[in-house]
C-alpha cells in the first residue's frame, strides 16, 4: 500500500476570500467623502478663494455703485447679487467631482473600493446638491450683511423684501445649472472639454447666438425659451425681466412648460445618457 505525498515545489492555487459577510459602504459616507474630495484638493482651495474674492469684489462694485448714483437697494437685490459670482465659477467642482476619475484616474481606486458606479455617482450627486445649498445660505448671509451696511451707508431705511417664490426658483435655477454641469461631465468624462462646452451652453449661446437668431427670424423669441434654460427660466427668478427681442416676461402655464422641456434637454437627457456611459466606460 503506497501514499501519495503533496510536493512542496508545487504551486497551491489562490486562497478564497470570503467578503460575503462585509458590510456595505454607507451612502453617507460615500457622499461625505466626495464632498471633500470636491473641496480639500489645491484646485478646489483656490477655487473657493477666488469665487470668495470675486464675491466681496462684486460686493463692493455694487455697493459703489448705488451710493455714488442714490439708488436703492433692498435684500431681495443683494441676494441676486450675491448668486451671480457663485453661478460662475462653482458649477466647475460638479464637473470635476466626475471627471477627476477618468483624468485623475482616481477611478482605478474608488470604483474597487465601491464596485457600484451608480451608488458612487449617486454620492457624488447629493455632495453637489449640498454644495448648492451651502452657497445660497452664504449668498442669504451675505446679502443681509450688505443690505445692513449699505443701510448704514446711505441712511436709508433697510428693506427686508425677499420674495419667498422668487427665491425658490433662483435656488432651482442654481440647481439646474448645477446638475447641467454635472449630467455634461459624465457624458463628456474630459474636464477641460466639458467646462468648455457647459460655459458655452450656459453663457455664450444666449447671448451671441439667441440674440442673433431674435433679430434674424420673427419666429425667435417664440422658440429659445423652450430650448435655453436661462430664457426659460427667466420670468420666475427675475420679476419684471425682459425676454427675447425686449418682450415683457410673465409667469404662466407656458412658462412651466418651457421649464420643463428646457430641463429635459439639457439636464434629464445628459443626466441618463451620462450615467449610462459611466456604468460602461473602461478605466485605463
Amino acid at each position: 500500500m503506497s501514499t501519495t505525498t503533496a510536493d512542496p515545489g508545487a504551486v497551491r492555487p489562490p486562497a478564497a476570500l470570503d467578503v460575503s459577510s462585509t458590510p456595505k459602504v454607507p451612502f453617507g459616507r460615500l457622499a461625505s467623502v466626495e464632498l471633500r474630495k470636491m473641496l480639500d484638493t489645491r484646485a478646489g482651495f483656490w477655487l473657493l478663494v477666488v469665487s470668495g474674492l470675486l464675491l466681496v469684489a462684486i460686493t463692493g462694485i455694487v455697493m459703489a455703485v448705488v451710493l455714488a448714483n442714490d439708488l436703492g437697494i433692498s435684500a431681495n437685490g443683494w441676494v441676486q447679487v450675491m448668486t451671480v459670482p457663485l453661478s460662475l465659477l462653482l458649477p466647475i467642482f460638479a464637473i470635476t467631482s466626475v471627471t477627476a476619475e477618468w483624468s485623475q484616474r482616481t477611478g482605478l481606486v474608488s470604483f474597487t473600493l465601491e464596485p457600484h458606479r451608480l451608488k458612487i455617482i449617486g454620492a457624488k450627486l447629493a455632495a453637489v446638491v449640498l454644495l448648492v445649498v451651502a452657497t445660497m445660505v452664504l449668498a442669504v448671509a451675505l446679502g443681509a450683511l450688505a443690505n445692513l451696511l449699505y443701510g448704514a451707508l446711505s441712511g436709508d431705511d433697510v428693506v427686508w423684501n425677499v420674495d419667498a417664490s422668487q427665491f425658490f426658483w433662483t435656488v432651482a435655477n442654481q440647481l439646474l445649472y448645477f446638475l447641467m454641469a454635472f449630467g455634461l461631465a459624465m457624458l463628456i468624462l474630459s474636464t477641460p472639454a466639458t467646462i468648455a462646452i457647459y460655459y458655452v451652453v450656459s453663457l455664450l449661446l444666449p447671448f451671441m447666438v439667441y440674440s442673433v437668431v431674435v433679430v434674424l427670424v420673427s419666429w425667435g423669441a417664440d422658440v429659445i425659451p423652450w430650448v435655453d434654460l436661462g430664457y426659460a427660466m427667466a420670468p420666475l427668478v427675475g420679476g419684471g425681466a425682459t425676454g427675447p427681442g425686449g418682450v415683457g416676461l410673465e409667469v404662466t402655464g407656458t412658462t412651466y412648460a418651457q421649464v420643463a422641456v428646457a430641463t429635459l434637454i439639457w439636464v434629464v437627457l445628459p443626466m441618463v445618457l451620462g450615467g449610462r456611459r459611466v456604468a460602461r466606460a473602461e478605466i485605463k
